[in-house]
């Protein structure tokens, strides 16, 4: 009677957070709830039922930019915990399809307590779109002179006006290795969890309803 019970539980939750959760978390929403479970309880019958939340896709990267100008060296060296805000930071881009078209979405996140300090949208990937992402994260954060802040090697980076941003800002610029994920594994691990909580549940029907 209560493995009935408890199984209904698992799949009104598992429902209402749209396929988004694994075992654990939905052993987390049922403990808070008061029904008493363990991950591997949940876990099992889970299995039974053959309910599996949504998993990330796999990341294809596109050829690796030929051009050397303001190619930084690896500084973060996948050194990913920090005792300190403002000290390290890491950015990326992401695509999000809304209907149509593409939206670009830049980010800059605080390895310190992993939250997203700075970020620009537009349906346009340009050296534009990562300066504004920067621009809110150095705007909103007191950075002191030899903050790291990573990124790989896209055109968008190694871009003289994004360059001359974090050097004005007495920032020191780093760089994945060519064509190596794992670099900046912290910010992959973000986008993973982004699209699968949020994206892929979701058809944007325009690029106004994917940014808001």
């Amino acid at each position: 009677m209560r493995k009935r019970y408890v199984a209904e539980k698992v799949r009104d939750t598992f429902k209402a957070f749209k396929a988004r959760y694994g075992a654990p978390r939905i052993t987390q929403e049922l403990v808070e709830a008061g029904i008493p479970c363990s991950t591997n309880y949940i876990a099992g019958i889970m299995h039974r039922d053959h309910i599996r939340a949504r998993s990330g896709k796999g990341f294809r990267y596109s050829r690796p930019v030929k051009s050397r100008i303001n190619v930084s060296a690896n500084l973060l060296k996948r050194c990913f915990q920090v005792d300190r805000p403002n000290r390290r930071w890491t950015s990326d881009i992401t695509y999000i399809w809304a209907r149509d078209r593409w939206l670009y979405l830049a980010v800059v996140m605080d390895l310190y307590s992993r939250r997203i300090v700075g970020w620009a949208q537009d349906s346009q990937m340009t050296e534009l779109l990562t300066q504004r992402a920067l621009k809110m994260a150095l705007g909103q954060r007191e950075s002191r002179p030899g903050l790291i802040v990573h990124s790989d090697r896209g055109v968008q980076y190694h871009a003289q006006c994004y360059q001359d941003m974090l050097l004005a800002n007495h920032c020191r610029p780093s760089m994945s290795r060519q064509a190596n994920c794992w670099d900046n594994a912290a910010m992959e691990s973000f986008f993973i969890r982004l699209k699968v909580e949020l994206v892929y549940a979701m058809n944007f029907e325009s690029i106004s309803q994917a940014k808001s």
